[in-house]
């Protein structure tokens, strides 16, 4: 009796199944998923709400290793390393020191969300004065003379079209409204003679995302992408609330006209929203015909968004 216990328990120990075969199929599903994102179809949205979050998928490797430590298993620690692996090659470049070369600053820029009902806006407008940008583009913007107030002193020159708006040290030589097809004007256009020469600004509020219903928002990166386009300025920036995040398939047809000020001048992934506890980033600076020397994000009281800030050189 005993002699064949003691066998059986041998044999069980030479055929046992390896331990945490569970977490080595997730390793392998979250290295697909990293890989293979924007193969999602986009139906109702859902490839643009996955590229969106993307990122942080990476927060599914950290949990994978503490599992195969749990569960001893050393096959599982291993195929940890795909996903891993995959999110470094994919992402890992954003955590490294910007590419974007130092230099004299000549333009410095700022992008805030204010948003409708902001019980102190002034405060608000106050953190991106101390900020130091020559211009400060508004978004969600009520006509509040308080906000004029707290930059009119050294903002002189300003335009406004609906709820957007932007406010420069240098002249606004003229601005007009922009249609993104959202069947009312959230975006202007303006020129700006900055010290460089002039500069063309476009201050947009694009169309809502929400988990099943992207239509509007992607129609409005289409007709903003279309009017950059056409748009025959050689220096031009693109500020505002696009409400498109940088990994998101559907902000493609802008990056191929414009650079990204954040990507190619910032360090990490520059979220802004939401304000607490920012896990996208749909706030965003993009430009043409200027140089990025510095680019990142400001944490402003009373706004559900961070602000978004850039530094050029002409």
């Amino acid at each position: 009796m005993t002699g064949g216990t003691t066998d059986e328990a041998a044999g069980g120990a030479r055929f046992r199944a390896p331990r945490g075969p569970v977490l080595m199929l997730l390793a392998v599903l979250l290295a697909g998923l990293l890989a293979g994102h924007r193969a999602v179809p986009n139906v109702r949205g859902l490839g643009s709400l996955l590229d969106s979050v993307t990122p942080l998928l990476g927060l599914g490797v950290p949990a994978l290793v503490l599992g195969a430590l749990l569960r001893r298993s050393r096959p599982a620690l291993v195929a940890a390393l795909l996903p891993a692996t995959v999110w470094a090659v994919l992402f890992g470049p954003a955590l490294l020191p910007p590419a974007a070369g130092a230099g004299p600053v000549t333009l410095r820029v700022a992008s805030q969300n204010l948003r409708a009902g902001n019980p102190d806006p002034a405060g608000t407008v106050d953190a991106l004065v101390s900020s130091g940008a020559d211009l400060i583009a508004l978004q969600e913007v009520n006509r509040d003379d308080r906000v004029a107030a707290a930059l009119r002193s050294r903002y002189p020159h300003h335009a406004e079209v609906s709820t957007v708006a932007l406010w420069s040290r240098y002249p606004v030589r003229e601005s007009t409204g922009v249609d993104t097809g959202l069947g009312w004007t959230r975006a202007l256009r303006a020129v700006v003679a900055a010290p460089g020469g002039d500069l063309v600004v476009y201050v947009a509020h694009l169309g809502s995302a929400r988990a099943g219903d992207t239509a509007t928002r992607d129609e409005t990166v289409r007709r903003l992408a279309a009017a950059v386009r056409a748009d025959p300025a050689r220096h031009l920036v693109v500020l505002g609330d696009l409400n498109t995040a940088s990994t998101d398939r559907v902000f493609a047809p802008l990056t191929r006209l414009l650079g990204d000020a954040q990507a190619d001048a910032g360090r990490g992934f520059g979220f802004t929203w939401p304000a607490e506890l920012p896990v996208t980033r749909p706030d965003h600076v993009l430009y043409r015909g200027l140089t990025p020397t510095s680019a990142g994000v400001l944490h402003t009281p009373d706004s559900d968004h961070r602000a978004v800030t850039a530094g050029f050189r002409w």
